[in-house]
Formats: C-alpha cells, sequence, structure tokens
C-alpha cells in the first residue's frame, strides 16, 4: 500500500428548500442583499424530526451501495461535526447503530468547516498504519438548530445536509497525495457558539441572551479566511510538487461565493476549475466539501488521474486542504 483513495462517495441534503425570498418575510434582508454578499440563493432545512445522524445514515447508505459494499465491510466511522445529535455518546456511535453494525470503533471530529478535511487527514493515517482497511468518514450538519432566526447577518448562510466517502488503501499511484492542517485558538471568538458548555452551560440567562447560537464576526473572518485558504492551498501543492495550473479541479469548503472567487483568483484558477454549489445549499460546514465532491463526480466534472484539491475554513479558527489524484 502506497496511498489511501476514495472508493465511493454518497451525499444527501433535506428535502425542504428555504429561498432567499421566504427569509425576506423573517427579517430585514433582500434577495439581492443576500446574492450580492454570499452568492446564495437557498439552502436545504431539516425536518423537525431530522438530526445529523439521520442525514449521516443516509449519505452513507448511498456510498456503501456506490461501492457495492455492505456496513459490516467497514472497519471504522468517523463523523465530522459541530451539530450532533447530543454531547454524548458520539453521532458517529449512533450512526453505527443505525447501520447495525457491533464493534468497529466509531467517533466524532470537531474542527467544524474544516472538519471533512481535518477528517481525511486522520483516516488517511489511520489507514496508512495497516491497523484499518477501510473508513467511512461523514461530513453532517444541521446548523439550521443553532442559526439565531433573528439575526439578518448569520440567517442567510447555514444550512444542512450530509457527504460520505470511503476511504482504502492503494498500491496505485493514486489517492491522497497530501494534506494540511492548521488552527489558531486566539481567534475562536471570531466564530462561534458561545453557550451550551463548562465555560457557559444552559441557563435561562443564556438561553435569553440567544448565545446557544452561531455568532460570527463577518468582516474580520472573511479577511482571515481568504488569507488562510491561499496560504493552506498553496503549502499542500508545494509539498506535492504541483503548479496550481495543474489542478483539474477545486473544491472549497462552500461558505461564501466572495471568498470562494478571491481564492480561485490568488491560486490563479478560472472558475470553471472551481466546484460551486453554495447558491444551492448555502454553507453546511463540515458537510459542504463531501456534498460538493460528490456532486463533482457524479456530474462528470472528475475523470481518472485529475488533481483534485480540497480546502476549508472554519470555527477554530481552523484552516486545511488536501490533495487527491482521483
Amino acid at each position: 500500500m502506497t496511498r489511501v483513495k476514495i472508493t465511493a462517495t454518497g451525499s444527501y441534503a433535506p428535502e425542504r428548500v428555504l429561498r432567499n425570498s421566504e427569509l425576506e418575510e423573517m427579517v430585514d434582508t433582500s434577495d439581492k442583499w443576500i446574492m450580492e454578499r454570499t452568492g446564495i440563493r437557498e439552502r436545504r432545512i431539516a425536518a423537525a424530526s431530522q438530526t445529523a445522524s439521520d442525514m449521516a445514515h443516509e449519505a452513507s447508505k448511498r456510498a456503501l451501495d456506490s461501492a457495492g459494499l455492505s456496513p459490516s465491510d467497514l472497519d471504522m466511522i468517523i463523523v465530522a461535526t459541530v451539530s450532533g445529535d447530543m454531547p454524548f455518546p458520539s453521532t458517529a456511535c449512533l450512526l453505527q447503530h443505525k447501520l447495525d453494525i457491533k464493534v468497529t470503533p466509531a467517533f466524532d471530529l470537531n474542527a467544524a468547516c474544516s472538519g471533512f478535511v481535518y477528517g481525511l487527514a486522520v483516516a488517511d493515517s489511520l489507514v496508512r498504519t495497516g491497523g484499518y482497511r477501510r473508513i467511512l468518514l461523514v461530513g453532517a450538519e444541521v446548523l439550521s438548530r443553532v442559526t439565531d432566526w433573528e439575526d439578518r447577518t448569520t440567517c442567510v448562510l447555514f444550512g444542512d445536509g450530509a457527504g460520505a466517502v470511503i476511504l482504502e488503501g492503494t498500491d496505485e499511484d493514486r489517492g491522497i497525495l497530501a494534506t494540511h492542517l492548521h488552527s489558531d485558538g486566539s481567534l475562536g471568538e471570531l466564530l462561534s457558539i458561545p453557550a451550551g458548555g463548562s465555560r457557559l452551560p444552559a441557563s435561562r440567562d443564556t438561553v435569553a441572551a440567544r448565545q446557544h447560537f452561531i455568532k460570527m464576526r463577518g468582516n474580520e473572518t472573511f479577511k482571515v479566511a481568504v488569507r488562510a485558504l491561499e496560504s493552506v492551498a498553496l503549502e499542500t501543492l508545494e509539498k506535492a510538487h504541483v503548479d496550481p495550473s495543474q489542478l483539474s479541479l477545486l473544491i472549497p469548503h462552500q461558505a461564501n461565493l466572495r471568498i470562494i472567487q478571491a481564492t480561485a483568483s490568488r491560486l490563479g484558477l478560472p472558475m470553471d476549475k472551481v466546484m460551486v454549489n453554495v447558491d444551492r445549499y448555502g454553507n453546511t460546514s463540515a458537510a459542504s466539501i463531501p456534498i460538493a465532491l460528490d456532486e463533482a463526480l457524479k456530474g462528470g466534472r472528475i475523470r481518472e488521474g485529475d488533481l483534485i484539491l480540497l480546502e476549508a475554513f472554519g470555527g477554530g479558527l481552523t484552516w486545511a486542504s488536501a490533495l487527491i489524484r482521483w
């Protein structure tokens, strides 16, 4: 075994579509304002009964079906999420139960919007050790449950969904070529959910102050994100001795079209080499890259031998990238 490759993908999005026109009736905003600043037209919202593990289950079944595998063929489950079903047990353990697997190790990974790429690096390392043959990695989020629908600056951004991949070792000269992970906890307050943990346990005061919802200092986060994404992308490309012009496709975290465009410009990439679906899903945090990857693959935008760069930025602050030869 020389590398670890993605052998199958799957994704799921809830049925309910929340369009900008509906948000115009909820808060002081407009379709024009949202489109100009974010590029988002609509987002998917989970049904009241749907959880992160439910959506992870649907995405996982689709990835398993695509690979022609059964759940018992898996050696490990990793779920990247910040909006899991509950603090514990982990959403990965709940997913394991829904897949009807026994014993298989399962755990959650929290790196916010960078979670899926962090998960790729972890799974890559674990498979390379030889201790695990096949890993299911899922990004699943129900951000609508932690979105403040009275805050016009954030409620227009987020959506729900899940994406899954199956990773296996290979002797072929393809798969994950390089990954880089970074974080800066000193900037954590730029993007966070302040309450609900040991610092600010749930109370009448924290609920009244709406501290259990996503808080973001948008302008500052934007500036850091663009710089960080350019830096980590170049770092990963340089490690693999790949020039940006050699990329077949950039699949960025789908947070904001302006961030995506700025990053592509800094890398010298035309937008026809960039996967964009933020207009239809909004920011689905750890689920955004696997959903976009699944759509790109099924849409014929990825072919064998292509060089694909994944990059993400999120709360923590965290940022990460991964280069893959398909």
